[in-house]
């Protein structure tokens, strides 16, 4: 395949053009982890952005098909094939006998560029202090990020990533290609304004709630770009400085960002091996935030009579309830309790759902389940934020769902996570005995709780800088100061099985030597 080094060579050879291939090469090299496409596709793709660019100027005559295909050391007819698409597109034109040559009116429309900041003259003295302009500082919020490389890693111990392996490509795919058929482009393509897909909505409420022991109506569903949207939108309708929202701690720390943006009043609430504890600091919040059926990060599960103890208080102190369902599909022992909405005779539970978790993190889609009111709301919220999710992503997972691809997928990672959840937790018992309990039903992670004198964070940052071990510290799951710093979080989402036992050894090997 032709590299930079080859054209630059080559382009002393003496011919007219060679702008073009000179600056097909000066172009940014595309991303290990990006499609490359066919070559004919880079081809139009590198001039299209030679010609926007103003590198290549109106009627610029491009080299011979021959030529350039020389040049570049691909086949002839995928340069031409690749100038006769550009030109039907209307960035070339072809002249008899002559050749192609790039179309000025593609550029009409399309500002020039403007003058330099030293040509306008700004007092620089007078620049914008952007923290005094700005009203929220979010960036500064704890950031609870994992490395966009972590693939590359022979033992990550990461949570909320997928398994390439275990994604099911052909059914996507399949799904896909019906998005893309006439009649189901002019279905979604048009303004929804603040509607969703009835059929996506259909089969949420006859596939995906059912599973949680739930049944709503279609005006008590919304569907949200991913849970965090869910949250977002949560916390702007129920919250204002003068209320309190309680956070489970440990717990989800972009919930608790989340909701410090629209209060000051975060209240800390205690989490034991039932779960949420109900207490007198519960009965002061106004609405509270729970992941009952696989608490965050702790992953035990909250049984049935601590949940019929929660709804009884939350209804004595009228106290909202926000629950979010994490990872509820993935249980490996027993029969899996029914979401805490399922128990909610009054309304008083706002349920949060995601087909992320499941799918594929970069999906993003969820849902909320409330009180028709409460969903009214959120929807004419969602409609001045970005009207609805997009429609081609919603017609593509609701055939994803009504082919039973959905469950068919569950049943397949659930016997791949048993599998890993089982092997891991025999090992940590095996290497770091005593400092993990097995999830109550399954999920994608264990919770351990390293030696006293352990600084998780710093052992953390250490093994990723070499390039081997990734895992979580959970200093940054807990509410407040003086954060514990020797717990942390392993995911085996994203790890083979087979990689399993020399990463807990690694790992191992790691605690006993800090």
């Amino acid at each position: 395949m032709y590299t930079a080094a080859t054209v630059h060579h080559r382009a002393g050879e003496n011919h007219p053009n060679r702008v073009v291939t000179e600056y097909l090469f000066q172009l940014p090299p595309r991303r290990p982890d990006q499609p490359r496409g066919t070559l004919q596709a880079r081809i139009r793709e590198m001039l299209v952005t030679a010609i926007l660019d103003r590198r290549l100027p109106p009627d610029a005559h491009l080299p011979s098909s021959r030529k350039l295909a020389r040049q570049l050391a691909v086949a002839r007819n995928t340069v031409m094939a690749a100038y006769q698409h550009l030109a039907d597109e209307g960035f070339l034109t072809a002249r008899a006998r002559s050749g192609y040559y790039v179309n000025g009116a593609i550029l009409r429309g399309r500002a020039s560029p403007g003058g330099t900041v030293s040509d306008a003259k700004i007092d620089r003295a007078a620049a914008i202090d952007w923290r005094k302009q700005l009203a929220i500082h979010p960036r500064h919020l704890r950031d609870h990020r994992k490395p966009a490389n972590w693939h590359e890693f022979p033992y990550p111990f990461i949570c909320g990533q997928y398994d390439r392996e275990l994604f099911p490509i052909a059914d996507w795919r399949e799904c896909c290609r019906e998005a893309a058929s006439v009649r189901a482009i002019h279905g979604w393509a048009r303004d929804h304004i603040d509607r969703d897909s009835p059929e996506l909505v259909e089969q949420i409420r006859a596939k995906i709630l059912p599973r949680r022991g739930l049944w709503a109506q279609p005006e008590e569903i919304l569907v949200t770009i991913g849970a965090q949207q869910g949250i977002y939108l949560t916390a702007q309708l129920l919250l204002d400085q003068g209320r309190t929202v309680g956070v489970e701690t440990p717990g989800y720390v972009d919930a608790e960002n989340t909701f410090s943006i629209f209060t000051r009043r975060v209240a800390a609430l205690t989490v034991d091996r039932h779960g949420l504890v109900p207490d007198a600091a519960f009965a002061a919040c106004d609405c509270v935030y729970t992941t009952p059926s696989h608490q965050y990060p702790t992953t035990v599960t909250m049984p049935q009579a601590r949940r019929m103890e929660l709804l009884q208080q939350a209804h004595a102190h009228d106290v909202i309830l926000v629950e979010d369902d994490y990872e509820s599909e993935f249980n490996y022992v027993g029969e899996p309790s029914p979401a805490l909405k399922s128990l909610d005779q009054a309304g008083r539970v706002i349920y949060i759902g995601s087909l992320s978790k499941t799918l594929a993190p970069g999906i993003r889609l969820g849902y909320l389940v409330g009180a028709r009111e409460f969903i009214a709301q959120a929807r004419a919220l969602r409609r001045l934020m970005l009207r609805h999710p997009p429609s081609n992503n919603q017609f593509i997972i609701a055939k994803f769902l009504e082919r039973g691809y959905h469950d068919a997928m569950i049943a397949r990672l659930s016997h791949a996570l048993h599998a890993r959840w089982k092997l891991l937790g025999d090992l940590l018992e095996t290497h770091l005995p005593g400092r993990s309990a097995r999830p109550t039903f399954g999920g994608s992670s264990f919770w351990v709780k390293g030696p006293a004198q352990l600084d998780a964070g710093r052992l953390a940052a250490t093994a990723a800088a070499e390039g081997k071990l990734l895992f979580e510290p959970g200093e940054i799951f807990f509410h407040g100061p003086n954060r514990p710093k020797n717990f942390f979080r392993l995911g085996f989402s994203s790890i083979p099985e087979q990689r399993i036992p020399d990463g807990v050894a690694e790992l191992a090997r790691r605690i006993r030597a800090s």
